[in-house]
């Protein structure tokens, strides 16, 4: 009986996109028509899965249920659950009562036995086949590879896996599964197909099950079977063969022969490969499937011949006929790949100079942990990420000033009142925030750009105080940085007198804060509110920090151009926009609208229009 066909299509529980790439990648080489994959399932990552057949790109949907996948490819009759081994068992059962799935292969390891017998039993009564629990699948040559089985895209070539052969190939153990198929392409003309039933002491479908599967399927013309030490499966072969159920030649070989040279009961690497009498021993094994009419070898080592041997003997009396080759189609190479064997290159599409993740967390090179350890602050942090400088404390120590200065200041700007209508409005924290950020600019909450490029316009360009004061009079334009709605000489603002204070002691560069208190001096004449205010100080200060930092005026010019002056002024805001959304919240304040008093309708008479 054939379970699986050139055509036959299966739906793949578990995102497991290597595994799919690989089954893609075998259709490929084999020269199938569609993929043999046409959907996954996972119940908590849903959408779409893209993977590769040939050099197209494909999406294939991910369902939330086998139900679903199963509703919507009724044509898929192959399920190869990669579900975890606490989910093997429910997962196989939903699959099993489908009407279109009749074969699964459970690849998980660590199913519970009595779990394992359950879903035999059920499986029996519906009629359906299951290969597993752990098991690496198989490979009908040419046809349908299951998961991983078969190795990489190179081993399915050298194995000849990508077209049919004539050996039916039947083992517990995975990995011996694609040591089996490159025996038999060696020393035959391949596999037809090949199973393994998986290493577990009972599995849902046994050796001789598959024996007398393939012994039904006339392009198989020889069998193979790999057992190993443990269990009493391989007399199940034996009494097969007595039977007369086998008549096709029979190369096997139980491993673990070794087993009699260990003074004790030794586990070998599957739960069943172990012997609890002389009965499950591997020599025991051999015997008794040889005097039925098993061919068996002396030792592992010569199974290569015996296989090769028989193969001969089919051809000279004509049973196998020569098979047909042909090229396999060649898999592109992925970018990856290519990239690390170093065959291409390519320009990246992002330069990153400040922050690098891949190992260590490092600021500009400096791993996380030294700044932990030697306990720098956010302002260092800050310097490392912005500037690519080790600022010294003074410089740390003044921009986390700058923070607390800039944090808040008040619910009536429009940056808080913004956040808080759209808090009120229901809006998440990122919205809210968001909505009071877009307000800054020349009017609120930027003004030290406007300030800063302004003063070292006027800088470069040799303008005495006065002489920038006339400028922007001139050009009808409000001198950056001067003026306050509130503050003025006589209700000092005492955040710019703490900055004022701090710079003086600690800057070993004040120009253009000196600069900007020359003008002052002038403006506060023309009437007290006209006063440096904290967006102009700001600006000026920042121009001072870059000075005493060493830069020269074109790499300050230059960072000023970047956006280096309003940075301080979005980080410190955001702040208190997140203590503003929080509050609303807090209060559980409802829905902002507008009261009529506060508008002025002023719309024209119809009759005007």
């Amino acid at each position: 009986m054939k379970l699986f066909e050139k055509d036959t299509k299966a739906i793949i529980f578990g995102r497991q996109a290597i595994a799919a790439q690989g089954m893609l990648d075998f259709d490929f080489v084999s020269k199938r028509e569609t993929p043999s994959i046409v959907c996954f399932v996972s119940p908590d990552k849903p959408g779409f899965e893209r993977l590769f057949f040939g050099s197209k790109e494909m999406l294939f949907p991910v369902y939330k249920t086998i139900s679903e996948a199963v509703k919507k490819h009724p044509d898929a009759t192959v399920m190869v659950n990669f579900a975890p081994s606490r989910f093997a068992y429910q997962t196989t059962v939903d699959t099993i009562n489908t009407e279109n799935i009749k074969t699964i292969a459970i690849i998980a390891e660590g199913v519970p036995e009595r779990e394992t017998r359950a879903l035999s039993a059920l499986a029996k009564e519906k009629g359906k086949v299951i290969i597993g629990p752990a098991t690496v699948g198989g490979v009908i040559a040419g046809k349908f590879k299951i998961g991983n089985a078969g190795g990489t895209t190179e081993n399915i070539i050298n194995s000849k896996l990508y077209r049919p052969g004539s050996v039916g190939l039947v083992t517990k153990s995975g990995g011996m599964l694609n040591e089996m198929f490159n025996m038999i392409a060696r020393n035959a003309d391949g596999a037809y197909e090949g199973i393994a039933i998986g290493g577990d002491r009972y599995p849902s479908s046994s050796l001789v099950d598959h024996l007398l599967r393939l012994e039904e399927i006339p392009e198989v013309k020889f069998l193979v079977m790999l057992g190993e030490v443990g269990g009493l499966e391989e007399y199940k072969v034996v009494e097969a063969l007595k039977q007369g159920k086998i008549k096709k030649p029979l190369v096997a070989w139980v491993t673990g022969t070794c087993s009699k040279i260990f003074p004790t009961e030794v586990q070998f690497g599957h739960a069943g490969a172990r012997a609890g009498n002389d009965e499950e021993t591997a020599d025991n094994k051999n015997k008794a499937l040889k005097e039925s009419g098993a061919i068996i070898p002396n030792s592992f080592d010569d199974l290569p011949e015996q296989i090769k041997k028989t193969c001969e003997e089919l051809k000279s009396k004509g049973i196998i006929q020569q098979i047909e080759e042909f090229t396999p189609r060649e898999i592109p190479m992925d970018y990856e790949t290519l990239m690390k064997q170093g065959l291409i290159r390519k320009h990246a599409e992002f330069i990153n100079t400040i922050a690098d993740e891949r190992g260590e967390l490092s600021y500009s090179g400096v791993p996380i942990t030294k700044i932990i350890k030697e306990k720098h602050s956010i302002g260092y942090a800050i310097g490392l990420l912005w500037l690519q400088k080790k600022l010294p404390d003074y410089a740390s120590e003044f921009i986390e000033l700058l923070i607390t200065v800039f944090a808040d200041h008040g619910p009536c700007v429009s940056g808080a009142h913004n956040t808080m209508v759209a808090a009120r409005a229901g809006k998440d924290l990122v919205s809210s925030v968001t909505s009071g950020l877009l307000t800054m600019g020349p009017r609120y909450g930027a003004a030290q750009e406007e300030s800063g490029r302004y003063y070292l316009w006027a800088r470069e360009n040799g303008l005495t105080p006065q002489e920038s004061i006339d400028y922007a009079r001139k050009k009808h334009i409000a001198l950056p940085g001067f003026g306050h709605k509130v503050k003025s000489t006589k209700n000092i603002d005492w955040r710019e007198k703490i900055l004022i204070e701090f710079t003086k002691k600690n800057f070993s560069s004040t120009e253009y804060l000196d600069y900007c208190l020359e003008m002052e001096k002038i403006t506060t004449k023309i009437s007290d509110k006209f006063i440096f205010n904290i967006g102009g100080i700001s600006g000026a200060l920042w121009l001072d920090l870059l000075k005493s930092l060493g830069y020269t005026d074109e790499e300050v010019k230059e960072l000023v151009e970047d956006g280096i002056l309003t940075s301080i002024n979005v980080l410190a805001r955001t702040i208190g926009y997140i203590g503003h959304h929080l509050e609303q919240n807090r209060l559980k304040e409802n829905l902002y609208r507008v009261p009529y008093d506060d508008v002025l309708y002023w719309l024209p008479d119809e009759k005007d229009l």
